[in-house]
């Protein structure tokens, strides 16, 4: 009798966990190709080798990429080599990503930026980094020095409910959004939470006076960005879902909608001159877990017209099946000039 009991539960376990593997692989898309989508006049920017996982404009075109992310689990063509930020400037005609130096006193041996946000401040440029450090979670803020293209450290920033941080959107020279992608910080229990599917994951509003949970229940909260009235758009990458939010004085948010899309979604960026919304998308994000060099990870880059209408508009900027673009993970913006980043791979500048 125990006996039967036991090989009962243990198909009821064998059955629960096939069913999880099937829903694993239908939140990673993982039976979806994709068709590529040229642009015309594209190259691969010189310079950036291992992964531009976040880019981020300024007004007068000087972008920043976070670049070199590892992550237990994903690929990473340069392993023993420390994360950096680098910059170029868009209206130059020899465009070429530079490395910024970064001041005395930081550990640059253990950098391993993801999430980038700059925010413009009283003539101050101040630059938002999520960083890895042994794969702990922290915000470090520094500040642009223009006159000789380097970073100035101000500030490392780490708090429990910061546990797993993947994007930030600056709001304030101290102030900021950021999505938990996990609940957990140990690389085993995050893997334990994604296949489970528990939702626990949040966006955290930081101020040094207050640090608060804003929005929660998400499958894996990932890009978050602001538009210039004042909605906060997050991407939920495994849930394939844009939400809408809206922010309030006291920095609190309620959501007024989710769009669902067929794609993980990753981050976000605005074009400052239509205000519709770019995505980096990850078509099949199995294959950024299992890298295969004759099968790679494709590229897919989104653009949202109008998401607060009842039906936005959701159009194909760009799609490659890994030939030339390998994990797309961010698009951004400046006077139809296109850059398009990875988690692990080159990165793109295209002219529409």
């Amino acid at each position: 009798m125990g006996r039967l009991v036991a090989l009962s539960l243990l198909g009821i376990a064998l059955a629960l966990l096939g069913e999880r593997f099937l829903a694993l692989r239908n939140r990673l898309k993982a039976s979806r190709e994709v068709e590529s989508i040229d642009l015309p006049n594209c190259h691969l920017i010189k310079g950036i080798e291992t992964g531009s996982e976040d880019i981020d404009i300024l007004p007068n075109g000087l972008a920043f990429f976070s670049v070199g992310l590892k992550y237990p689990g994903f690929h990473s063509f340069a392993p023993d080599k420390p994360g950096g930020i680098l910059i170029m400037d868009l209206n130059d005609e020899n465009l070429r990503a530079l490395e910024l130096r970064i001041s005395r006193g930081f550990n640059l041996a253990s950098f391993n930026p993801h999430g980038i946000s700059t925010i413009d401040s009283d003539d101050t440029v101040y630059l938002f980094v999520v960083n890895h450090p042994e794969f702990k979670s922290t915000v470090e803020i520094f500040k642009f020095e223009e006159e000789d293209n380097s970073l100035l450290h101000l500030k490392t920033i780490q708090h429990e409910l910061l546990p797993s941080v993947n994007d930030i959107i600056a709001v304030g020279p101290a102030h900021f959004y950021a999505t938990n992608d996990h609940y957990f910080s140990d690389p085993f229990l995050k893997y334990l939470e994604v296949y489970v599917n528990l939702h626990w994951t949040n966006v955290v509003y930081y101020s040094p006076n207050e640090v608060k949970v804003v929005a929660e229940g998400f499958d894996s909260a990932n890009g978050i960005n602001i538009s210039p009235d004042k909605y906060i758009y997050v991407a939920d990458a495994l849930a394939h879902e844009i939400h809408v939010l809206e922010k309030h004085p006291n920095m609190n948010l309620t959501q007024l909608k989710v769009l669902k899309l067929d794609t993980v979604v990753d981050n976000l960026s605005i074009d400052p001159s239509s205000g519709d919304i770019l995505i980096g998308c990850h078509p099949n994000a199995q294959k950024l877990l299992i890298y295969d060099p004759n099968n790679p990870p494709s590229s897919e880059v989104l653009r949202i017209q109008n998401i607060l209408l009842e039906k936005p508009t959701v159009t194909t900027v760009y799609a490659n099946n890994g030939s030339v673009l390998q994990g797309s993970t961010v698009a951004s913006v400046y006077e139809r000039k296109l850059l398009i980043g990875t988690l692990y791979h080159r990165a793109l500048y295209c002219e529409l």
